[in-house]
Protein backbone atom coordinates (compact mmCIF):
# COMPACT_ATOMS: atom_id res chain seq x y z
CA UNK A 1 0.00 0.00 0.00
CA UNK A 2 2.85 2.37 0.87
CA UNK A 3 4.52 1.60 -2.45
CA UNK A 4 1.28 2.33 -4.31
CA UNK A 5 0.95 5.65 -2.51
CA UNK A 6 4.56 6.48 -3.34
CA UNK A 7 4.02 5.73 -7.03
CA UNK A 8 0.83 7.81 -7.04
CA UNK A 9 2.64 10.69 -5.33
CA UNK A 10 5.45 10.61 -7.87
CA UNK A 11 2.94 10.57 -10.73
CA UNK A 12 1.08 13.51 -9.17
CA UNK A 13 4.31 15.48 -8.72
CA UNK A 14 5.30 14.79 -12.33
CA UNK A 15 1.88 15.91 -13.60
CA UNK A 16 1.91 19.06 -11.50
CA UNK A 17 5.44 19.84 -12.59
CA UNK A 18 4.50 19.40 -16.26
CA UNK A 19 1.53 21.72 -15.85
CA UNK A 20 3.72 24.18 -14.00
CA UNK A 21 6.17 24.23 -16.89
CA UNK A 22 3.35 24.74 -19.38
CA UNK A 23 2.31 27.81 -17.44
CA UNK A 24 5.72 29.12 -16.45
CA UNK A 25 8.06 28.55 -19.37
CA UNK A 26 7.60 32.27 -19.88
CA UNK A 27 10.19 34.13 -17.87
CA UNK A 28 13.85 34.96 -17.31
CA UNK A 29 16.45 32.17 -17.50
CA UNK A 30 20.10 32.68 -16.62
CA UNK A 31 23.24 30.53 -16.60
CA UNK A 32 25.68 29.40 -19.28
CA UNK A 33 25.45 28.35 -22.93
CA UNK A 34 28.63 27.01 -24.50
CA UNK A 35 30.56 28.32 -21.50
CA UNK A 36 29.33 31.90 -21.96
CA UNK A 37 27.30 33.83 -19.38
CA UNK A 38 23.78 33.95 -20.79
CA UNK A 39 20.42 35.43 -19.93
CA UNK A 40 17.38 34.62 -22.06
CA UNK A 41 13.79 35.76 -21.89
CA UNK A 42 11.31 33.21 -23.26
CA UNK A 43 7.70 34.14 -23.99
CA UNK A 44 5.26 31.35 -24.85
CA UNK A 45 2.67 32.03 -27.54
CA UNK A 46 0.80 28.82 -28.35
CA UNK A 47 3.43 26.19 -29.18
CA UNK A 48 5.86 28.90 -30.24
CA UNK A 49 8.45 30.79 -28.26
CA UNK A 50 9.84 34.26 -28.88
CA UNK A 51 12.08 36.49 -26.88
CA UNK A 52 15.65 37.69 -26.53
CA UNK A 53 19.07 36.32 -25.52
CA UNK A 54 22.03 38.13 -23.96
CA UNK A 55 25.52 36.62 -24.13
CA UNK A 56 27.55 38.80 -21.78
CA UNK A 57 30.83 39.49 -20.01
CA UNK A 58 29.18 42.18 -17.93
CA UNK A 59 26.31 44.65 -18.26
CA UNK A 60 28.36 46.85 -20.56
CA UNK A 61 29.74 44.12 -22.82
CA UNK A 62 27.23 41.78 -24.44
CA UNK A 63 25.59 40.50 -27.61
CA UNK A 64 21.82 40.71 -27.81
CA UNK A 65 19.83 38.45 -30.16
CA UNK A 66 16.17 38.05 -30.93
CA UNK A 67 15.23 34.40 -30.50
CA UNK A 68 12.50 32.06 -31.72
CA UNK A 69 11.59 28.53 -30.77
CA UNK A 70 9.03 25.86 -29.96
CA UNK A 71 7.83 24.27 -26.73
CA UNK A 72 6.22 20.84 -26.39
CA UNK A 73 4.47 20.42 -23.01
CA UNK A 74 3.91 16.72 -23.74
CA UNK A 75 7.66 16.02 -23.67
CA UNK A 76 8.86 19.06 -21.70
CA UNK A 77 11.30 19.72 -24.52
CA UNK A 78 12.19 23.07 -26.01
CA UNK A 79 14.09 24.19 -29.10
CA UNK A 80 15.12 27.78 -29.68
CA UNK A 81 17.66 29.62 -31.81
CA UNK A 82 19.34 33.01 -32.18
CA UNK A 83 17.42 34.70 -34.97
CA UNK A 84 19.02 38.11 -35.44
CA UNK A 85 21.88 40.00 -33.82
CA UNK A 86 20.20 43.15 -32.52
CA UNK A 87 22.98 44.75 -30.54
CA UNK A 88 26.65 44.25 -29.75
CA UNK A 89 27.80 46.44 -26.95
CA UNK A 90 31.35 46.74 -25.71
CA UNK A 91 34.24 49.15 -26.02
CA UNK A 92 32.87 50.47 -29.30
CA UNK A 93 29.28 50.72 -28.14
CA UNK A 94 26.34 49.90 -30.40
CA UNK A 95 27.57 48.25 -33.59
CA UNK A 96 25.06 46.65 -35.94
CA UNK A 97 21.75 44.95 -36.58
CA UNK A 98 22.40 41.92 -38.76
CA UNK A 99 22.65 38.16 -39.10
CA UNK A 100 25.62 36.57 -37.34
CA UNK A 101 27.62 33.42 -38.20
CA UNK A 102 28.09 32.83 -34.45
CA UNK A 103 24.33 32.36 -33.94
CA UNK A 104 23.39 29.16 -32.09
CA UNK A 105 20.56 26.65 -31.89
CA UNK A 106 19.67 25.11 -28.51
CA UNK A 107 17.86 21.86 -27.68
CA UNK A 108 17.02 21.45 -23.99
CA UNK A 109 14.90 19.57 -21.45
CA UNK A 110 12.93 20.98 -18.55
CA UNK A 111 13.87 19.75 -15.10
CA UNK A 112 11.65 20.33 -12.08
CA UNK A 113 13.41 18.96 -8.99
CA UNK A 114 10.86 20.56 -6.67
CA UNK A 115 9.69 23.78 -5.16
CA UNK A 116 10.28 26.80 -7.37
CA UNK A 117 13.44 25.39 -8.95
CA UNK A 118 13.29 25.13 -12.75
CA UNK A 119 16.13 24.30 -15.11
CA UNK A 120 16.87 24.07 -18.83
CA UNK A 121 19.58 21.52 -19.60
CA UNK A 122 20.71 20.53 -23.08
CA UNK A 123 23.15 21.20 -25.91
CA UNK A 124 23.85 23.93 -28.45
CA UNK A 125 25.05 23.79 -32.04
CA UNK A 126 25.79 26.28 -34.78
CA UNK A 127 22.48 27.61 -36.06
CA UNK A 128 23.28 27.31 -39.77
CA UNK A 129 25.57 24.27 -39.65
CA UNK A 130 24.33 21.29 -37.65
CA UNK A 131 27.72 19.55 -37.87
CA UNK A 132 29.28 22.20 -35.60
CA UNK A 133 28.49 21.22 -32.02
CA UNK A 134 29.16 23.94 -29.49
CA UNK A 135 28.62 23.04 -25.84
CA UNK A 136 26.17 22.51 -23.04
CA UNK A 137 23.10 24.53 -22.04
CA UNK A 138 22.66 25.09 -18.31
CA UNK A 139 20.07 27.68 -17.36
CA UNK A 140 17.98 28.30 -14.25
CA UNK A 141 14.79 30.33 -14.04
CA UNK A 142 15.22 33.63 -12.20
CA UNK A 143 12.78 36.20 -10.87
CA UNK A 144 14.54 39.36 -12.04
CA UNK A 145 16.59 40.13 -15.18
CA UNK A 146 20.05 41.61 -15.38
CA UNK A 147 19.16 43.36 -18.65
CA UNK A 148 15.90 45.39 -18.62
CA UNK A 149 14.13 45.62 -21.99
CA UNK A 150 10.73 45.68 -23.71
CA UNK A 151 9.97 42.06 -22.79
CA UNK A 152 9.85 42.70 -19.05
CA UNK A 153 6.33 44.14 -19.16
CA UNK A 154 5.09 41.05 -21.04
CA UNK A 155 6.74 38.68 -18.55
CA UNK A 156 5.60 40.54 -15.43
CA UNK A 157 1.98 40.65 -16.59
CA UNK A 158 1.81 37.43 -18.59
CA UNK A 159 -0.86 35.77 -16.42
CA UNK A 160 -3.06 38.86 -16.30
CA UNK A 161 -3.39 39.83 -19.95
CA UNK A 162 -0.10 40.22 -21.80
CA UNK A 163 -0.20 36.62 -23.06
CA UNK A 164 -2.29 37.87 -26.00
CA UNK A 165 -0.58 36.61 -29.20
CA UNK A 166 -1.20 39.86 -31.05
CA UNK A 167 0.52 41.85 -28.33
CA UNK A 168 3.43 39.41 -28.27
CA UNK A 169 3.72 39.54 -32.06
CA UNK A 170 3.70 43.32 -32.03
CA UNK A 171 6.83 43.29 -29.88
CA UNK A 172 8.65 40.51 -31.71
CA UNK A 173 7.70 42.04 -35.10
CA UNK A 174 6.46 38.71 -36.36
CA UNK A 175 4.00 38.74 -39.20
CA UNK A 176 2.09 41.92 -38.45
CA UNK A 177 -0.22 42.68 -41.35
CA UNK A 178 0.60 39.49 -43.24
CA UNK A 179 -2.38 37.63 -44.57
CA UNK A 180 -2.16 33.86 -44.29
CA UNK A 181 -3.90 31.93 -47.06
CA UNK A 182 -7.06 30.09 -46.16
CA UNK A 183 -6.59 26.59 -44.79
CA UNK A 184 -6.61 24.15 -47.71
CA UNK A 185 -8.31 20.78 -47.59
CA UNK A 186 -6.38 17.91 -46.00
CA UNK A 187 -7.92 15.25 -48.23
CA UNK A 188 -5.45 15.80 -51.06
CA UNK A 189 -3.83 12.72 -52.55
CA UNK A 190 -0.26 12.44 -53.80
CA UNK A 191 0.05 13.13 -57.50
CA UNK A 192 2.93 13.82 -59.80
CA UNK A 193 4.53 17.29 -59.70
CA UNK A 194 3.29 19.67 -62.33
CA UNK A 195 -0.17 18.12 -62.69
CA UNK A 196 -3.49 19.39 -61.46
CA UNK A 197 -6.06 17.67 -59.30
CA UNK A 198 -9.61 17.31 -60.52
CA UNK A 199 -10.73 20.13 -58.27
CA UNK A 200 -8.22 22.54 -59.82
CA UNK A 201 -6.07 23.06 -56.70
CA UNK A 202 -2.31 23.01 -56.65
CA UNK A 203 -0.49 19.67 -56.73
CA UNK A 204 0.47 17.56 -53.73
CA UNK A 205 3.62 15.50 -54.03
CA UNK A 206 5.13 12.91 -51.74
CA UNK A 207 8.87 13.14 -51.35
CA UNK A 208 10.57 9.96 -52.57
CA UNK A 209 13.18 8.22 -50.46
CA UNK A 210 15.82 9.23 -52.99
CA UNK A 211 14.89 11.82 -55.57
CA UNK A 212 18.18 13.24 -56.86
CA UNK A 213 17.75 13.27 -60.64
CA UNK A 214 20.21 11.12 -62.50
CA UNK A 215 22.53 13.15 -64.69
CA UNK A 216 24.44 11.19 -67.31
CA UNK A 217 27.41 12.37 -69.35
CA UNK A 218 28.24 10.64 -72.62
CA UNK A 219 31.64 8.99 -72.79
CA UNK A 220 34.29 11.03 -74.56
CA UNK A 221 36.27 9.11 -77.19
CA UNK A 222 39.89 10.16 -77.59
CA UNK A 223 41.97 8.94 -80.55
CA UNK A 224 45.71 8.83 -80.02
CA UNK A 225 47.87 8.40 -83.14
CA UNK A 226 51.46 7.26 -82.65
CA UNK A 227 54.07 9.54 -84.27
CA UNK A 228 55.59 8.14 -87.45
CA UNK A 229 58.83 6.26 -86.91
CA UNK A 230 61.98 7.10 -88.82
CA UNK A 231 61.34 4.14 -91.04
CA UNK A 232 58.25 3.75 -93.14
CA UNK A 233 55.56 2.18 -90.89
CA UNK A 234 53.48 -0.73 -91.95
CA UNK A 235 50.46 0.43 -89.88
CA UNK A 236 49.31 3.33 -87.76
CA UNK A 237 48.35 2.28 -84.21
CA UNK A 238 45.13 3.82 -82.88
CA UNK A 239 44.15 3.62 -79.17
CA UNK A 240 40.62 4.54 -78.06
CA UNK A 241 40.25 5.62 -74.42
CA UNK A 242 36.81 6.20 -72.86
CA UNK A 243 36.97 9.06 -70.35
CA UNK A 244 35.15 8.32 -67.07
CA UNK A 245 31.72 9.89 -66.89
CA UNK A 246 31.48 12.72 -64.36
CA UNK A 247 28.14 14.08 -63.18
CA UNK A 248 27.54 17.62 -64.31
CA UNK A 249 25.78 19.60 -61.57
CA UNK A 250 22.55 21.24 -62.58
CA UNK A 251 22.05 25.00 -62.32
CA UNK A 252 20.09 24.56 -59.10
CA UNK A 253 22.71 22.26 -57.59
CA UNK A 254 25.34 24.89 -58.33
CA UNK A 255 23.20 27.54 -56.64
CA UNK A 256 22.74 25.22 -53.65
CA UNK A 257 26.46 24.66 -53.16
CA UNK A 258 27.57 28.27 -53.72
CA UNK A 259 24.98 30.11 -51.62
CA UNK A 260 24.96 30.41 -47.85
CA UNK A 261 22.19 28.56 -46.01
CA UNK A 262 20.47 30.66 -43.35
CA UNK A 263 18.16 29.06 -40.78
CA UNK A 264 14.57 30.34 -40.90
CA UNK A 265 12.79 27.95 -38.54
CA UNK A 266 12.89 24.53 -36.85
CA UNK A 267 10.18 21.88 -37.16
CA UNK A 268 10.07 19.15 -34.48
CA UNK A 269 9.33 15.61 -35.69
CA UNK A 270 6.40 14.59 -33.50
CA UNK A 271 4.24 12.70 -36.02
CA UNK A 272 4.63 10.03 -38.69
CA UNK A 273 3.98 12.45 -41.57
CA UNK A 274 5.16 16.02 -42.01
CA UNK A 275 3.16 18.01 -44.53
CA UNK A 276 4.78 21.15 -45.92
CA UNK A 277 2.82 23.72 -47.94
CA UNK A 278 4.54 26.50 -49.85
CA UNK A 279 2.83 29.74 -50.95
CA UNK A 280 4.03 32.99 -52.41
CA UNK A 281 4.25 35.14 -49.30
CA UNK A 282 3.57 38.45 -51.03
CA UNK A 283 2.18 39.47 -54.40
CA UNK A 284 2.27 36.56 -56.84
CA UNK A 285 5.12 37.68 -59.10
CA UNK A 286 6.57 34.53 -60.65
CA UNK A 287 8.82 33.32 -57.81
CA UNK A 288 10.24 29.88 -58.53
CA UNK A 289 12.11 27.63 -56.08
CA UNK A 290 13.95 24.33 -55.75
CA UNK A 291 13.97 22.19 -52.58
CA UNK A 292 16.93 20.20 -51.26
CA UNK A 293 16.71 17.67 -48.41
CA UNK A 294 19.97 16.79 -46.67
CA UNK A 295 21.99 17.98 -49.65
CA UNK A 296 19.99 16.14 -52.33
CA UNK A 297 17.69 17.76 -54.86
CA UNK A 298 14.11 16.93 -53.92
CA UNK A 299 11.96 19.00 -56.31
CA UNK A 300 12.64 21.92 -58.63
CA UNK A 301 10.85 24.44 -60.85
CA UNK A 302 8.19 25.01 -58.16
CA UNK A 303 6.28 28.16 -59.01
CA UNK A 304 4.84 29.85 -55.95
CA UNK A 305 1.25 31.08 -56.09
CA UNK A 306 -1.58 31.79 -53.67
CA UNK A 307 -2.43 28.07 -53.83
CA UNK A 308 -0.25 25.63 -51.85
CA UNK A 309 2.43 23.44 -53.38
CA UNK A 310 2.39 20.55 -50.91
CA UNK A 311 4.93 17.84 -50.15
CA UNK A 312 4.75 15.11 -47.51
CA UNK A 313 7.77 13.67 -45.71
CA UNK A 314 7.74 10.26 -44.03
CA UNK A 315 9.33 10.46 -40.57
CA UNK A 316 10.78 6.95 -40.98
CA UNK A 317 12.96 8.22 -43.84
CA UNK A 318 14.35 11.17 -41.87
CA UNK A 319 17.39 11.30 -39.62
CA UNK A 320 17.77 12.88 -36.20
CA UNK A 321 18.56 16.33 -37.61
CA UNK A 322 17.61 17.16 -41.21
CA UNK A 323 18.09 20.21 -43.39
CA UNK A 324 15.48 21.30 -45.92
CA UNK A 325 16.83 24.15 -48.07
CA UNK A 326 14.78 26.42 -50.33
CA UNK A 327 16.87 27.74 -53.22
CA UNK A 328 15.60 30.67 -55.27
CA UNK A 329 15.59 29.77 -58.97
CA UNK A 330 14.62 33.35 -59.72
CA UNK A 331 13.58 36.38 -57.72
CA UNK A 332 10.31 37.11 -59.51
CA UNK A 333 9.46 40.64 -60.50
CA UNK A 334 9.61 41.83 -56.86
CA UNK A 335 12.85 40.61 -55.16
CA UNK A 336 13.67 38.83 -52.94
CA UNK A 337 12.09 35.39 -53.36
CA UNK A 338 9.69 35.01 -50.44
CA UNK A 339 7.66 31.97 -49.47
CA UNK A 340 5.17 31.25 -46.70
CA UNK A 341 5.70 27.70 -45.47
CA UNK A 342 2.98 26.05 -43.40
CA UNK A 343 3.99 22.78 -41.71
CA UNK A 344 1.36 20.35 -40.42
CA UNK A 345 2.83 17.87 -37.93
CA UNK A 346 0.11 15.78 -36.32
CA UNK A 347 -2.25 18.22 -34.64
CA UNK A 348 0.33 21.03 -34.63
CA UNK A 349 0.70 23.80 -37.19
CA UNK A 350 3.87 25.81 -37.73
CA UNK A 351 4.36 28.81 -40.00
CA UNK A 352 7.51 30.44 -41.31
CA UNK A 353 8.32 33.08 -43.89
CA UNK A 354 11.29 32.00 -45.96
CA UNK A 355 13.58 34.47 -47.73
CA UNK A 356 16.09 33.59 -50.46
CA UNK A 357 18.15 35.61 -52.91
CA UNK A 358 21.27 35.29 -55.05
CA UNK A 359 23.54 35.21 -52.00
CA UNK A 360 21.64 32.99 -49.53
CA UNK A 361 19.08 30.20 -49.33
CA UNK A 362 16.41 29.58 -46.70
CA UNK A 363 17.03 26.59 -44.45
CA UNK A 364 14.55 24.71 -42.25
CA UNK A 365 15.87 22.19 -39.73
CA UNK A 366 13.56 19.24 -39.11
CA UNK A 367 14.63 17.67 -35.80
CA UNK A 368 13.64 14.46 -34.04
CA UNK A 369 13.21 14.46 -30.24
CA UNK A 370 15.95 12.62 -28.38
CA UNK A 371 15.24 9.11 -27.02
CA UNK A 372 13.38 9.35 -23.74
CA UNK A 373 11.77 12.72 -24.53
CA UNK A 374 8.75 11.31 -26.33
Amino acid sequence: MKQLCLVFSLMLITTLCSNLFAQNITGVWRGKINGSNTEIKLIKSGDNLVGVAYYYHNRNAFKRYSIKGHFDPATNSVIWWDEMLLEEKGKKGLLQISADPAAQLMVADFNCPGGEEMYLDGESSNRDNKSIRNGSVQLEKRKKPLFPDEWDFIIDNYLVGTNDPELIDSISNMGIGSKIPEEPSLDAVAIKPGTQKNDGTAPVVTAPASSTPAVTTPAVTTTIVSPPPTEKPDTVETQVVAAPAKPIPSVNETKFTTRKNVLQTVIPITAQTIELRFYDNAQVDGDSIALFLNGKLLFQHIRLTDQPYTIRLNADELGEDNELVMVAENLGSIPPNTSLMVAIVGDKRYEARLFANEQSSAMVRIMRPKPGEQ
